[in-house]
């Protein structure tokens, strides 16, 4: 099986409906349309500290697999963090940066990373583009959020590969049927807690509406960005994404959009902008021109719970941290990222660091899952 392998330093080298061909139903985050926005609206380019170097994999002329990679001067927009790790080999006398990264930037959502026609052996793919990815004149390489099935291929593939433990909190529908239904799932302490929650939502004067695709116009996407960039200002922070970014979502892929209002007096407030899969529903985007009591749970949390039990989505993914997501019926998720460390010494202290890592997320699962709200036989 011969495959020829090119490095793409820009998206746009490859057309979207091939590369597209590639990409799984509940993944929008790896669409062309998406990662091509990130690049052309500025968000991932050199000049950001992002160099795409994308491989593409082809047999007989044919796009066959894809490996989303880029060459970072930083860690920023990543979520599995490596600064101490930079810090130390700094320290130490050597360059952590430049460093490869496979990872959808700015995108802390587990699914694919490498893409791949249906027939094709992955760990054939995975043989053929490893020394690409660990190339020795990079300080190291990191396979962000992949699905557990493909870690373990590259793990398989090369065993030098570092795996590291995370854990994100994530709600699965368990034949609910309606929020109610939801609701009832839950101890009777917590299941009136929610009610109250989203009773003062209501108290306040807010009202909720959820726009999707072409009924995201471009008064409520203007609106969006403006609460969006009032999230990162209030940290003293200029936000990672564009409203050209938002724009280019919408003109391309407006059907995985979800615009979650909260209106008052008929005008919006605050806004929740997430991105659908075939079968998840994915939160991102969050920010608020007001400060009301609960309504950050509502916009972000239950309303797309609601909104996954409407229309048949099975997992809702409100995005990294934020344990308080657990009262509210989000389980841990654990996730496995991979490393690649050059250096044999650095390595291996690195490595005693995963392992020493991977007992604490595994202790730390199991606490958490003994809190959640739910009922027990």
């Amino acid at each position: 099986m011969h495959f020829t392998i090119d490095t793409l330093p820009a998206l746009e080298a490859v057309s979207a409906r091939d590369w597209d061909a590639l990409v799984p139903a509940d993944q929008p985050f790896l669409r062309h349309a998406f990662l091509h926005a990130l690049e052309a609206s500025g968000a991932v380019t050199p000049a950001a500290g992002w160099t795409p170097a994308h491989l593409v994999v082809r047999r007989e002329g044919a796009l066959v697999a894809a490996l989303p990679r880029y060459r970072k001067v930083h860690s920023f927009g990543e979520y599995v963090f490596d600064w101490a790790w930079a810090d130390a080999w700094e320290r130490a006398g050597g360059d952590y940066y430049p460093k490869g990264l496979t990872a959808v930037p700015f995108t802390p959502a587990p699914g694919a990373r490498l893409l791949i026609a249906p027939g094709v052996s992955r760990r054939a793919v995975i043989a053929e583009l490893a020394a690409a990815c660990c190339d020795a004149s990079l300080s190291s390489w990191h396979l962000l959020f992949a699905e557990s099935e493909e870690v373990d291929d590259w793990l398989a593939v090369r065993p030098d590969l570092l795996e590291r433990a995370s854990v994100q909190f994530q709600w699965r529908d368990a034949g609910y049927g309606d929020f109610a239904g939801f609701l009832a799932a839950m101890s009777a302490k917590r299941r009136k807690e929610v009610r109250r929650e989203r009773r003062r939502v209501a108290e306040q004067g807010l009202e909720m509406v959820r726009l999707e695709g072409e009924a995201i116009d471009a008064a409520a996407l203007e609106h969006f960005y403006r609460c969006y960039r009032i999230t990162y200002h209030e940290r003293g922070q200029q936000p990672y994404l564009s409203r050209d970014f938002f724009r280019r979502l919408r003109a391309t892929m407006p059907e995985t959009l979800l615009l979650v209002q909260a209106r008052h007096g008929g005008r919006p407030v605050a806004a929740a902008l997430c991105v659908q899969g075939s079968d998840t529903l994915y939160g991102r985007y969050w920010g608020s021109e007001v400060e009301a009591d609960c309504l950050h749970f509502e916009a972000c949390y239950y309303q797309g719970i609601e909104h996954c039990l409407e229309k048949g989505l099975t997992r809702f993914d409100p995005g990294t941290q934020g344990e308080h997501k657990v009262s509210r019926g989000f389980a841990p998720r654990r996730l496995r990222s991979l490393h690649y460390i050059a250096h044999p010494g650095f390595r291996d202290a690195v490595a005693r660091f995963c392992a020493e890592e991977r007992e604490h997320i595994a202790a730390y699962q199991h606490h958490v899952e003994a809190r959640l709200p739910f009922r027990r036989a």
